[in-house]
């Protein structure tokens, strides 16, 4: 994927809202399919992926490359664009991420402006188990455990070894782009082969997993409060007044007329309450992730809702009392999306998430994608801090997710402080990966924002999104974000000199 043509839109699949496309998944998708991932819960967009003129590509790899018991293998899908390259320049790796890889970014993105300039060959390698790459006949618990980060850059390696050996590359010097999850595996590719890969740039990358993420849901109060600081307050009434009409049966015909529900309101556990409260707050979690970024190339649909739009329903009392702003943003969303209505039923959100099929409501990514959060990451935007404007969707609502999909109960702490050991968290300890990061964008929490070491920089772009340095350039973009852009070229010059 290339960041002018990738969001994935917003990376897994094509799930815009996917709570609005089929659920509520969390996810932190940043490219229209593939290299930035989309808020690490709620799965891509929903949207046609446009036309591009890269051509699938098959690579045979291993399936599980920590058993040398486990013969079986299987192809992997991805994209080639040479039309740049010049003999002796280095690669290009565009990491693909939770959802098909978007072959857009082959022909947009801020990358291949990069490509342009130094003579690079730009690989895009799809991440088993999101797209077409299908490591096993379905998604049944026992063969998601053939999905995880430490997988997906054995992947990498792998790849990136045969291919330099038969294209000839093998004196070539390597740089991984990538963001969001992506950008996390871009770094961690760089840590962990550093005899591959000769630099990374990491953009909106959360390096640091934790069960509970809070802050995700603060950093959304501070950007809304940046555009005014009565916006927050008026949301956190809103939410506040559903809540407690949830607590009362009499209200719910008028709760499903208001948010133009699918199915008559039902609550007949924490789980329906939950489920409804965060996808109602996803509408704003979404518009403060993507706010203003440049997308449209990827297919993205309704990038002109942004967080001023949002702000200046919430504050218009002509449309009544916050509680009913807060329905007519929903409005304005299904609009948007053209949906007739929201499904926000848990069983039914849970009953899809539980099919196994590849041809399943959430194979797109949303099944595989919940998985990882569950046995790697974590990543739960919970409302368990006072600091932002929304409730009723604690930490063990997520929880509670993996045992009702996958019949997990493992402990998440052990596998979040495995994660923590294998890569260092916020302590990375390596050279040549640049952190690009927005001051909008929710993510930022676990990311870094700070220089490490003067070989391991951040670049922390006030007033930007998720991902935003990866899109296409454009006239308006923010001059921040266009120094940024150059700083990340001066990077890579200076690197790949060494």
């Amino acid at each position: 994927m290339t960041e002018n043509q990738f969001h994935f839109k917003m990376a897994l699949e094509c799930n815009r809202f996917q709570k609005y496309c089929a659920g509520v998944v969390v996810v932190l998708a940043c490219v229209l399919c593939a290299p930035c991932a989309a808020r690490y819960r709620r799965l891509q967009r929903c949207g046609a992926q446009p036309e591009s003129g890269a051509e699938e590509q098959w690579f045979i790899q291993r399936l599980d490359h920590f058993s040398g018991a486990e013969t079986r293998v299987w192809k992997q899908r991805y994209f080639v664009n040479d039309s740049f390259y010049r003999p002796g320049g280095p690669v290009f790796l565009m990491i693909g991420g939770e959802g098909p890889a978007n072959p857009a970014w082959m022909q947009y993105g801020t990358w291949l402006v990069y490509a342009q300039k130094l003579g690079a060959l730009c690989l895009l390698l799809e991440h088993r188990f999101y797209g077409k790459s299908h490591p096993t006949e379905d998604l049944s618990t026992e063969n998601l455990r053939f999905l995880s980060s430490r997988q997906a850059l054995a992947d990498l390696a792998h790849f990136r070894t045969v291919t330099a050996a038969t294209r000839g590359l093998t004196n070539s010097k390597w740089v991984a782009f990538g963001g969001s999850y992506p950008g996390s595996l871009a770094a961690w590719f760089r840590l962990k082969y550093p005899h591959l890969v000769h630099a990374s740039i990491a953009t909106s990358a959360p390096v640091h997993a934790t069960v509970n993420f809070p802050e995700y849901l603060e950093v959304v109060w501070r950007s809304l409060a940046a555009e005014n600081p009565e916006c927050p307050l008026v949301v956190k009434k809103a939410s506040d007044t559903l809540v407690e009409r949830l607590n009362d049966p009499k209200t719910y015909d008028n709760i499903t007329k208001d948010f133009r529900l699918c199915s008559k309101l039902q609550i007949q556990s924490q789980m329906d309450s939950a489920y409804l409260l965060e996808s109602l707050a996803g509408n704003f979690m979404d518009v403060v992730q993507y706010n203003e970024d440049n997308r449209a190339f990827e297919g993205a649909v309704g990038t002109n809702i942004t967080i001023k739009v949002l702000c200046s329903v919430m504050l218009d009392s002509s449309l009544g009392e916050p509680y009913d702003r807060y329905a007519a943003v929903a409005r304005l969303m299904q609009s948007t999306f053209s949906q007739p209505c929201i499904n926000t039923q848990y069983k039914s959100y849970i009953q899809d998430m539980s099919n196994t099929s590849w041809s399943g409501p959430e194979a797109g990514g949303g099944r595989q994608w919940v998985y990882q959060t569950c046995t790697e990451f974590g990543f739960y935007q919970s409302t368990d801090s006072p600091n932002q404007p929304f409730s009723g969707f604690p930490l063990p609502y997520h929880l509670q997710q993996c045992a009702d999909i996958y019949n997990l109960s493992t402990s998440l702490d052990d596998a979040i402080q495995q994660t923590n050991e294998e890569y260092g968290g916020y302590d990375i300890r390596t050279t040549r990966i640049v952190f690009p990061n927005g001051s909008i964008d929710p993510w930022h929490a676990l990311g870094v924002t700070k220089d490490i070491t003067s070989d391991l920089p951040a670049v922390f772009i006030k007033g930007t999104a998720h991902c935003a340095n990866m899109y296409p350039a454009r006239a308006e973009d923010l001059p921040q974000l266009s120094l940024a852009r150059d700083h990340v070229f001066i990077l890579l010059q200076k690197w790949l000199a060494e």
